[in-house]
């Protein structure tokens, strides 16, 4: 695309030195991507600083360098000045691509907990209306006859602009995406036409990047206050959950003109979809909800009240889309949502085996509580909290394993570069009761167990185990690896609760 045309997508972008009209072949921010004829945007970034990679972006072929500071460059290469480098990739993707979300329509979800169900939810109900989904999740980016393993939950913004015009020659008609927090920070997901933006909750996370809960709040208020702002769609839709103490500034951030709907657990609560009747078991949830459009009938295989929450939430995303009571009851009726989010793993010992992501405080104790719930005999809760990450949530964790568990086996998640001990050490301070040094003791009596190694972890919680007893290993979900240092090794907490349960009868 000519240079000129491409930067009418970034206001106050200007090429100020080279000749101008040059055809770019693609954008990138990482020198090492860099093909003949790139425009190289030189990003500052959390570890390191794009204008150091200029030469070696040059030396691959870049034609133009766009920089929010004035360079020295040869002659014959384009110097384009932006007001802010981030958004300009992101806006010159989307422009390179065509535009792809205004081709299709696009649901994005954030909060803290609950994306990842929210968008295997909406998928069901956007192919039960008889329309061609794609997802840009935590897990994967699937589409069509496309199914690739996320390396975020939302990509780079050259990366997620890519897949989005990949779904839009494929056909797909609704995207459903998780806009992460760190995405809207860094603007990735800038230049995207929203439909739909739905907030789920705010909890504590990611602090080691934000700082502060204030700040992360901030970057997540981003999907409503500006990106669906700007989007030209209409009409415009936002859907908030009204049982967050935060869910007003959310509602209220929606842009004049934006229809708000609202949804929330209490029946009394006035939100526009609420539960009518609740029927909660080990089996899933049955229930009748009260839309704008009238009574809702569901009976859904997935369990607990933070899943009853998902499942609201799908439901006003389908009315927010226009879609009718009866394809959102088929799309989510039988929608068995994530993988790694409460999944069973099949054994012969009659113990209820659980996997799940859970890996903050909120979802931990989500998914404890709803365990409580139907457990017939002890609950046995293996988890960790990973390396290089929010320091504050491990003692916290460690509490609410203690308190909502019979017995809690502390080990390792995703270490990174950090001491396993350490980080183990960091969430026994929250940790109650006693503290078991022989698994014969944790058969008999309430407290907890550490074992570092995950796998040991998980054959102790074997040992420990008897019939009737529920054991939650929580923090990884569907993820397939294990980070140590800086390399990934495989490790699936489903594989290995297989083998040490003993696997199905």
């Amino acid at each position: 695309m000519n240079l000129a045309l491409l930067l009418t997508a970034v206001p106050g972008a200007s090429a100020v030195k080279g000749p101008s009209d040059v055809d770019v072949s693609g954008i990138t921010q990482d020198s090492r991507s860099v093909t003949q004829g790139a425009l190289f945007v030189v990003v500052k970034g959390t570890k390191a600083d794009g204008a150091a990679y200029v030469e070696d972006a040059i030396k691959r072929g870049a034609i133009a360098i766009a920089s929010e500071d004035d360079l020295e460059l040869d002659p014959e290469i384009v110097l384009v000045r932006v007001p802010d480098a981030r958004r300009a990739v992101a806006l010159l993707a989307a422009r390179l691509h065509g535009e792809p979300s205004t081709s299709m329509a696009i649901y994005g979800i954030t909060g803290t907990n609950g994306k990842t169900t929210g968008t295997y939810l909406a998928e069901g109900i956007f192919r039960a209306a008889n329309g061609n989904p794609g997802v840009i999740g935590t897990i994967s980016y699937r589409y069509a006859d496309v199914n690739k393993v996320a390396d975020n939950t939302t990509p780079d913004a050259v990366s997620f602009q890519k897949i989005l015009a990949g779904m839009r020659d494929a056909g797909v008609t609704h995207v459903a995406m998780e806009v992460s927090s760190h995405a809207l920070d860094q603007a990735r997901v800038d230049g995207t036409a929203f439909d739909v933006v739905a907030f789920t909750n705010l909890t504590r996370d990611h602090l080691d990047y934000h700082g502060d809960m204030e700040s992360y709040f901030r970057s997540k208020r981003r999907l409503f206050a500006d990106l669906l702002g700007e989007s030209p769609k209409s009409p415009r839709a936002a859907v908030v959950n009204i049982d967050d103490p935060r869910g007003k500034d959310f509602a209220a951030a929606a842009p004049v003109g934006v229809r708000v709907v609202t949804y929330g657990r209490d029946p009394a609560g006035g939100a526009d979809v609420r539960p009518l009747e609740v029927d909660m078991s080990e089996n899933g949830i049955r229930a009748r909800f009260a839309t704008p459009l009238g009574s809702l009938r569901l009976d859904s295989p997935l369990v607990g009240a933070y899943n009853l929450s998902n499942l609201l939430c799908a439901t006003a995303v389908g009315i927010a889309f226009g879609i009718g009571l009866g394809a959102i009851d088929a799309g989510l009726s039988g929608n068995q949502g994530a993988p790694g989010r409460l999944e069973r793993v099949a054994n012969a010992k009659g113990v209820t085996v659980l996997v799940d992501y859970a890996h903050t405080p909120d979802a931990l104790e989500n998914v404890l509580q709803a365990v409580k719930g139907f457990a017939p005999g002890r609950i046995l809760t293996v988890f960790g909290c990973g390396g290089d990450r929010d320091r504050t949530k491990r003692p916290l964790m460690g509490g609410i394993a203690c308190r909502l568990s019979d017995v809690a086996i502390v080990t390792s998640d995703n270490p990174r570069t950090e001491n396993p001990e350490a980080i183990v050490e960091e969430i026994v301070k929250g940790c109650l009761g006693q503290r078991f040094t022989a698994i014969e003791e944790a058969r008999t009596d309430r407290g907890y167990i550490v074992e570092v190694d995950r796998r040991a972890a998980i054959h102790a919680a074997a040992k420990i185990a008897q019939r009737g007893d529920v054991v939650v290993i929580a923090g990884k979900g569907h993820e397939d690896y294990q980070i140590i240092g800086s390399t990934k090794h495989h490790f699936d907490d489903r594989e290995e609760a297989a083998k040490a349960f003993g696997g199905a009868a």
